[in-house]
């Protein structure tokens, strides 16, 4: 557990959080350059249309520091307000973040809210210039709103470019260096937290999860905490670009499960998987139900389609656990 590290990126919306991700995946050599493409992390069309992250990714890097072999889990988290509970989620799967501020536009509202979540989990936070190519770029004023905001000394910050690579290799040194290792107890109870969950159209649902104590080992029966729902661990594993299926993933590392889940309302963010066997006494805390913020009435034009339109709604919510619908009727407008 001494070498591993995990880490989250907390950035305002265009703060050119996704391009220096893809610049530490490239460092780190976990993504070959024929692999390479702009925000590598990015899997949706519209995420990459318009180069914001909606949905949260994790990925492991590989980093030899000094001789020394480090696993580096980035879990990364969306720079929208609105993802406040899936920020928190993981936020509180990590020992540390990297705050990433524009230095043409300094720091923004929605960092500061994400930044005080870091701040009350006790996460050491890595302060990061990014941006320092263009010529419009600020570094004395903006480094200023660092220090003021969370108390560190200019030598601290890194100045950084996701686009020229500057800073990329001082980033690695800090994550090693300042963050944490994960502390958690390899022989006590399974106890794992969900972070966040994905829908594949032939495995199922795929769990995120980071493991606080315990090892989990592949085939397995295990049991999430708050739905009290019981399951096989058919395939588990870490994530590197693609699923990297292990025997066991052990406490303190980042993995994934798959265990032939069809409903997203099975899996819920913020749940703690445990082993049937020998299950851990308490969940982890925090877990609460996902509350909607941006509400909508959608109505199929022809009443036909409403089965349609039900089936295709339970399908878009496999993907994003934050959805909820409910069904009901207008005079005007129908079903």
């Amino acid at each position: 557990m001494k070498q591993i590290r995990n880490f989250c990126i907390i950035a305002h919306i265009d703060h050119g959080k996704s391009t220096l991700a893809d610049r530490l995946l490239q460092e780190t050599g976990t993504i070959s350059e024929r692999e390479m493409k702009e925000q590598a992390l990015d899997d949706m069309d519209i995420e990459r249309e318009r180069g914001i992250t909606i949905k949260s990714h994790a990925i492991q890097m590989d980093h030899n520091y000094n001789g020394q072999d480090y696993i580096l889990n980035l879990i990364d988290t969306p720079g929208h307000v609105d993802f406040s509970y899936e920020v928190s989620r993981s936020i509180v799967a990590c020992e540390g973040a990297l705050l990433i501020v524009d230095a043409t536009q300094g720091i923004e509202a929605q960092t500061i809210s994400n930044l005080y979540l870091a701040i009350e989990n006790d996460l050491e936070i890595i302060p990061i210039l990014n941006k320092m190519d263009l010529p419009s770029a600020m570094p004395e004023e903006v480094s200023d709103q660092i220090v003021d905001l969370i108390g560190c000394s200019l030598d601290d910050i890194i100045p950084a470019s996701g686009k020229t690579g500057l800073g990329v290799n001082n980033i690695l040194e800090a994550v090693i260096e300042k963050i944490p290792a994960p502390s958690g107890d390899e022989s006590a109870p399974l106890q794992a937290m969900i972070f966040d969950s994905v829908f594949n159209s032939f495995r199922g649902i795929i769990a995120y999860y980071r493991i606080i104590n315990g090892v989990l080992k592949k085939g397995e029966k295990v049991k999430f905490f708050n739905t009290g729902s019981t399951y096989n661990a058919d395939e588990i594993g870490v994530l590197k670009m693609g699923l990297h299926p292990k025997k066991e993933v052990k406490a303190g590392d980042v993995g994934y499960i798959i265990s032939g889940i069809k409903q997203a309302k099975e899996v819920k963010v913020g749940d703690t998987i445990t082993e049937v066997g020998r299950p851990c006494e308490d969940s982890i805390k925090g877990f609460e139900d996902v509350k909607p913020m941006v509400f909508a009435g959608i109505y199929p034009v022809d009443t036909e389609d409403y089965e349609e339109l039900r089936y295709s709604m339970e399908k878009l919510q496999l993907n994003d656990s934050s959805l909820v619908f409910e069904p009901e009727s207008s005079v005007a407008l129908g079903f």
